[in-house]
């Protein structure tokens, strides 16, 4: 369906709600020193015994069962006639209401919020940011209806939503709640720009005091913004926000139907590398318009807001994003071919130094995402389906481009899942595999096995050949290695890597080191006391482990020294150049020096 009758039936759908039963949300923010405020629901007239009220247990973007029910105190229902009605809390997220004859019904209940770093939902006396999902209830018996949102708050605030402004300040409109509940509300004291890029309207909102420079956020935005043609062929959507909260150390980013929240902390926007971060994020979410908001896979069709939906295919959703997100700040000019190339370097030196990536299949951390908690036993355990799904991305891109002789690319399925997917459709394994076949004219199914389903072991330098790149190092010397990383400021052990040198001599994550060899030794000078030995050696460690004093005896490894980093390959040949272009999208960026 082309989007301008996609727009018509929406807008129709949005304004004829004469014909249509409208739920009606009310929030009232006129004290918020406390994070709270007071949520008045009112419902259609039910003709049943019994009317569902619900919040759900998890939030879009992040795939954990939260307890979001926690926040909700003084919670009533009452009648048409403003009479009390009898309920009961069924379930964390659940209030089952009583009807002795249809009528409609309104609840009230007070909501404390004070979930920033979740992104849930945030009060205070400067703003108000409101995830429907930890804010606002639903009944599944008026999930699909037209909705308005109202709020009522301090005279001076401003209030922003990707949702459908309404007649009155400070109102919204959706069509129903699975929009309301992914387009966040940010209202409050806030800064705010309007620009256009490639026939769409876009706004940037700003909450809170930092170091940020709006004009050169502006400028990016509008470059990103305007890429999304180097992947898919039209546009989901007419108009998008990018909201903003520069912090005092919440970080982190979800995205939204029709828009996105960021969180930084407030002075990590001027240092370049602090603004690549804040940029690389932005393109990561603006991605998710497409990837997750308008096709994903079918486990998640529809949201089931009270329950996990489980797939294998989280790697596409997120870990494809990642691995995109670069991808358009090169071609829009945002970041350099060399930012482009550190970038990737990091990513491949991570997924060297997680032990996890070859132990479990990036399907099967999909699978495993809603009960996945991370810390020392995931890192030596699991594959990351962020990082590890990036990795996944990038050798399906080379495969494809390798064997459609550089004319078509991982890209190229992005765009069918787009096209040939798209919600409320989802996707399955076999439809992935489908359009893997269409694209490059072979069988995809062995490679999948090999790389999906069996953990993802690549030869990294065989990769890189093929774009004319190669692995090297800062400092080509090796060091010592110990197997382990301890917590920053002390020596208790935080990550000891599996089959490295300490796993191997019995240590464990959670021990204390105290000294080496029968000499004292801090936190801050454990890395110079190790640099006295050298591979081979073995050492003597005291530590403590539940709290009983240990000595163990710690033969030492090696590891490259400095970081990893991507190099041209000595004489670079016109197909490789040919692969990296197809690849990134731009000309080989090495002189004849093979410098950046």
């Amino acid at each position: 369906m082309k989007l301008a009758a996609v727009l018509i039936l929406f807008v129709t759908g949005l304004f004829s709600v004469n014909t249509r039963a409208q739920v009606s949300y009310h929030i009232d923010l006129t004290e918020p020193e406390h994070h709270l405020a007071q949520v008045t629901v009112s419902f259609p007239k039910a003709d049943s015994e019994v009317l569902d009220i619900n919040l759900p247990v998890w939030r879009t973007g992040k795939y954990q069962v939260l307890p979001l029910g926690d926040v909700i105190r003084y919670f009533t229902a009452t009648d048409s006639q403003g009479q009390p009605l009898d309920w009961q809390r069924t379930a964390s997220g659940q209030w089952r209401v009583q009807l002795p004859e249809p009528t409609a019904v309104t609840v009230n209940y007070q909501v404390y919020a004070n979930k920033l770093g979740q992104r849930v939902s945030h009060i205070n006396d400067s703003h108000a940011y409101l995830d429907a999902s930890g804010v606002f209830v639903y009944s599944p018996s008026y999930r699909d209806e037209p909705l308005q949102v109202d709020l009522t708050v301090p005279s001076h605030w401003q209030s922003y939503s990707g949702m459908i402004s309404g007649q009155q300040p400070h109102q919204f409109k959706a069509l129903n709640y699975d929009v309301l509940v992914d387009s966040p509300i940010e209202t409050g004291i806030s800064q705010h720009r309007q620009f256009s890029a490639d026939g769409r309207d876009y706004e940037l909102v700003v909450w809170g005091e930092g170091n940020y420079n709006l004009d050169d956020m502006v400028k990016d935005l509008t470059a990103l913004s305007g890429q999304a043609n180097a992947i898919w062929s039209d546009y989901p959507l007419e108009r998008y926000v990018y909201m903003v909260h520069a912090t005092s150390g919440a970080r982190g980013a979800t995205e939204h139907l029709n828009s996105t929240v960021i969180q930084r902390p407030r002075f990590s926007f001027r240092e370049r590398k602090d603004y690549l971060g804040f940029i690389k994020t932005a393109s990561h979410e603006f991605i998710h318009t497409w990837n997750v908001k308008a096709y994903r896979p079918q486990g998640l069709v529809p949201y089931n807001y009270q329950q996990e939906g489980i797939t294998e295919l989280l790697w596409i959703a997120e870990g494809s994003t990642s691995y995109f997100q670069s991808q358009l700040l090169l071609r829009a000019g945002v970041i350099t071919a060399k930012e482009f190339l550190v970038d990737l370097a990091t990513r491949v030196e991570s997924s060297l130094n997680t032990p996890g990536r070859a132990v479990q299949s990036i399907a099967q951390a999909s699978a495993n995402q809603w009960v996945s908690s991370g810390g020392d036993y995931a890192k030596n355990h699991s594959a990351n389906i962020y990082s590890e799904g990036f990795i996944a991305s990038w050798a399906l891109d080379f495969s494809l481009i390798k064997d459609t002789k550089l004319q078509r690319s991982y890209r190229d399925v992005h765009q069918a899942l787009y096209q040939q997917h798209r919600i409320p459709l989802g996707y399955s394994v076999e439809d992935v595999q489908a359009i893997l076949q269409q694209v490059s004219g072979k069988d995809y199914q062995t490679w999948w096995q090999q790389h999906i389903n069996q953990p993802l072991v690549l030869d990294y330098p065989k990769l890189l050949a093929q774009a004319g790149l190669a692995i090297s190092y800062s400092d080509e010397e090796q060091q010592v290695d110990a197997g382990f990383t301890a917590r920053s400021g002390s020596l208790v052990l935080e990550h000891v890597a599996l089959h490295g040198p300490a796993w191997k001599a019995g240590i464990v994550h959670g021990d204390e080191i105290i000294a080496i060899n029968g000499l004292r030794v801090t936190a801050k000078g454990l890395k110079q006391r190790l640099a006295d030995f050298k591979a081979g050696d073995s050492i003597d460690v005291l530590l403590f482990s539940d709290d009983k004093l240990k000595r163990v005896s710690l033969p030492l490894g090696s590891k490259p020294k400095g970081d990893l980093k991507l190099v041209s390959v000595d004489n670079p040949s016109r197909a490789q150049k040919a692969f990296f272009k197809a690849w990134a999208g731009i000309d080989w960026p090495f002189d004849k020096n093979g410098e950046l």
